[in-house]
């Protein structure tokens, strides 16, 4: 025991730029001036998480032992009896990021260096590239590679149609878990869906994978093999043509296809190596241990794409990782400009310490947030660094933060896409 003791829990809601809606927790300590930082934003449902932790975790948790991480892990977790849902682990992905940021402090060295040390210098992250057309997206990844980058997300619009992660022309469709990177669309009323289809352009699967394919031909005939490429297809694809696609886009070779499937039919994973090599990535949807598990031990994905703070943290992504490294898969934790920079610090502790890393998604701050969070996590060349402070190695201006709260205007939904007859698409 270290007999430093929680003395408060606080939810911090802040928004330095349009749709990062950062949710942090600092946990006080009975130290004076001894405190720890966590990540446990969700942006949609921000007010939620904030509830779990003001309502119920903080009267749980104060007067434990800060030391006792994995106590107060499994103890809060099962606190509620029904576990596993969003807003109960970002709630407590906050607390347990702190409580590890509190432990480095009190060690006096990074977090990476409490659970075994460095296994790499720096992190590899992923640049993303999307537009309206292919030679927009190829010259933004060229500008990338010049810049240093080994790993490229790349995106273009369907003439005419909602595309994920790229806009083109009136048919206008972006990712909220993408923060603010992303040209966002209007939001119709809930009963008038076909309205919001003939306006916002409808989502249709086959031109989708022409238009994704023709990119793919485009990069490979013209950059090479100079960098590794990544695509996500964000799970719209009925399950037979997701099959179809992966084996359509095998010789690109893909550094990882994100989100071939959606978490319901995971089964379908087992058609897809039967019929091609390439690289699978899911996770970022997942928060139940359980709905990883079969996919790792299977060894049906390549890539666990978790994000920690839907996960419950630190401490619940130290064994996804383990258990990943043993079956040969690695890691490429999500990490969109709505996770914050606390959030991503934590995500760059694992980056730095685990043997089976394989790539970081980038988030990029403005300079309001780097001023807001100083500590940030640094990137150049393509690859984020740490600072080597203790803890996770970040701080919070909060009297900046409370100068930006969350906008109340939307934000608490995921936009609707739909098919030309009005049906939703997932997700």
């Amino acid at each position: 025991m270290s007999n430093v003791k929680i003395r408060d829990i606080r939810a911090i809601l802040t928004e330095p730029s349009p749709g990062a809606r950062f949710t942090v927790v600092k946990i006080e300590t009975t130290e004076p001036g001894l405190y720890g930082l966590g990540c446990a934003s969700l942006r949609t449902r921000p007010k939620a998480v904030k509830a779990a932790i003001d309502d119920y975790l903080r009267p749980f948790l104060i007067g434990k032992d800060v030391a006792d991480i994995e106590d107060i892990w499994q103890s809060a977790y099962v606190s509620s009896y029904w576990r596993s849902g969003p807003i109960l682990n970002n709630a407590l992905s906050g607390v347990d990021e702190a409580l590890w940021d509190i432990k480095g402090k009190m060690a006096g060295m990074p977090v990476y260096d409490l659970i075994g040390g460095k296994a790499r210098e720096a992190a590899a992250v992923y640049a993303h590239a999307s537009a309206s057309t292919v030679e927009e997206v190829e010259d933004q990844a060229l500008g990338f590679i010049e810049e240093g980058y080994h790993h490229v997300r790349v995106q273009v619009a369907t003439p005419g149609f909602a595309t994920y992660g790229a806009s083109g022309g009136e048919a206008r469709d972006r990712d909220p878990q993408d923060g603010p990177n992303w040209i966002t669309t209007k939001t119709a009323p809930a009963d008038d869906r076909y309205a919001y289809a003939q306006r916002a352009g409808v989502f249709e699967p086959k031109p989708y994978m022409r238009s994704a394919v023709a990119l793919l031909e485009r990069m490979r005939s013209n950059i090479g093999w100079k960098v590794e490429l990544l695509h996500d297809v964000h799970e719209r694809l009925p399950t037979i043509l997701a099959v179809d696609f992966a084996k359509e886009v095998e010789p690109f070779k893909l550094f990882f296809l994100e989100d071939l499937l959606p978490p319901h039919e995971t089964a379908w994973f087992e058609r897809v190596r039967e019929q091609c090599s390439t690289p699978l990535s899911i996770g970022e949807i997942f928060n139940n241990p359980l709905e990883i598990v079969p996919l790792i031990h299977g060894r049906l994905i390549d890539f666990v794409r978790t994000r920690l703070s839907p996960i419950g943290g630190i401490t619940p992504a130290r064994k996804y990782a383990a258990m990943a490294e043993l079956m040969g898969v690695r890691t490429a934790f999500q990490g969109p400009g709505n996770v914050s920079p606390v959030g991503q610090s934590a995500h760059l502790q694992l980056d730095l310490n685990i043997s089976n890393f394989g790539v970081q998604e980038e988030a990029i701050y403005n300079d309001l947030t780097k001023e807001m969070f100083p500590g940030s996590p640094e990137i150049r060349d393509g690859f984020m660094w740490s600072n080597g402070e203790p803890g996770l190695g970040i701080d919070i201006n909060e009297e900046l933060a409370a100068k930006y709260p969350h906008n109340e205007e939307g934000g608490g939904h995921f936009d609707n896409v739909r098919r030309a007859d009005g049906t939703v698409v997932r997700p």
